[in-house]
């Protein structure tokens, strides 16, 4: 079973990178980060045009935007985004937008779509959530080409872990004290000036780099923070609104935050198995041990090698709750809770918006469905 060094020295050892493919990389070269050479600013309706690639981006421009701003999703409602085909419609529809606001290697035909566009400004929210790789990512990749030929060790093993087995949430440093992260704006503001080919990634290293960041409500800031920046350079005649709006969702997610360190500081269990490798980044933060059935992408189909070794970590571990999502078939889940004995249960990826409220609540409900599976106190 794969496992990584401390949750302390994790968040430091992975530089800044993207996963943007090599013609993406070199049409946002011209476009950085918070600029280009298109149109910015509000249009004829004084509204920011901006079109996002899925619901936790399309929250984070709403809810900084506010009134200024227009928001298009490309995923439509209730679609899987990891796969969502854009149409030529769609493209040329993109194209019209004043702001792109993405994560590149989620979304293969957006990745496409953006190097197609020339007139929008391209904010690419990866280096400003600081993307890292978690171990077993890179044998799911979203890339459903030629994968060559995999190592069969790795086979063996579960697609994602964050943690060792025997890892203590008593005994971490600082697990306890989630509310208090130092000054986000100085967390946020290097990775705001990377552009993606400054951050271009090793070809050579066969990492990919796991998108799932809006799980991590830090990172959720720091995602936020770059929104409100390019917000108030397309549109600087509302910045102070945009400040303003920001320091309200910096609030929300810092209370979601320490909401999730309190609630999931005394655990029974550590081990959450899902359906697919979402939820490193809400695992890492909080202490404790992803493992899933498929890897990065949940229509991948796991071998049999795979769910021999997932059996086995929920055996190993005493798992009794095999976490589902809304848009991805549970059978594979159900099978092997049936044959485990253990129960199954919701826990969204947030990759679509949800029936009810926000992407807040949603993320609340997910906290609810963790303290219940892992039996927290």
């Amino acid at each position: 079973m794969k496992t990584s060094a401390s949750h302390s020295s994790r968040r430091l050892r992975r530089p800044l990178a993207a996963l943007a493919a090599l013609s993406l990389a070199a049409a946002l070269t011209a476009c950085s980060a918070l600029g280009g050479s298109g149109s910015s600013g509000a249009g004829a309706d004084g509204k920011v045009a901006v079109s996002t690639s899925f619901y936790p981006i399309t929250y984070l421009v709403q809810a900084v935007g506010g009134e200024h701003v227009t928001v298009t999703s490309v995923t439509p409602p209730n679609a899987e985004p990891h796969d969502y085909e854009l149409s030529p419609k769609d493209v040329t529809a993109l194209g019209q937008a004043s702001l792109i606001a993405y994560v590149p290697g989620f979304q293969p035909s957006l990745d496409e779509a953006v190097a197609q566009v020339s007139g929008p400004t391209v904010l690419d929210l990866g280096p400003a959530a600081n993307l890292v790789h978690h171990e077993g990512v890179g044998e799911h990749h979203h890339d459903h080409g030629d994968h060559g030929e995999e190592d069969p060790q790795a086979s063996q093993e579960p697609s994602a872990h964050a943690h060792d087995d025997d890892h203590s949430h008593e005994g971490e440093e600082g697990h306890g004290d989630h509310g208090d992260h130092g000054d986000h704006e100085d967390e946020a503001a290097p990775a705001q000036s990377a552009t993606p080919s400054a951050q271009a990634h090793d070809e050579d290293s066969h990492e990919a780099l796991d998108p799932h960041f809006w799980l991590d409500p830090e990172r959720m800031t720091a995602a936020a923070q770059a929104v409100e920046a390019a917000l108030s350079k397309a549109d600087p005649d509302h910045a102070a609104d945009y400040k303003a709006n920001l320091d309200t969702v910096i609030t929300s997610l810092g209370a979601l935050d320490t909401n999730y360190g309190d609630g999931l500081k005394t655990c029974e269990r550590t081990t959450v198995v899902t359906t697919h490798a979402a939820f490193g980044y809400l695992t890492e933060r909080y202490g404790l041990t992803q493992a899933s059935i498929s890897g990065l992408d949940p229509e991948s189909e796991p071998s049999p090698a795979e769910l021999a070794a997932v059996k086995k970590v929920v055996q190993d571990t005493g798992t009794t709750t095999i976490f589902t999502e809304e848009l991805v078939s549970p059978k594979t889940a159900e099978a092997l809770a049936a044959e485990t004995g253990a129960t199954t249960a919701v826990l969204s990826p947030l990759e679509s918006a949800p029936e009810k409220g926000d992407y807040i609540d949603a993320m609340t409900a997910n906290l609810e469905a963790l303290k219940t599976g892992l039996g927290c106190r």
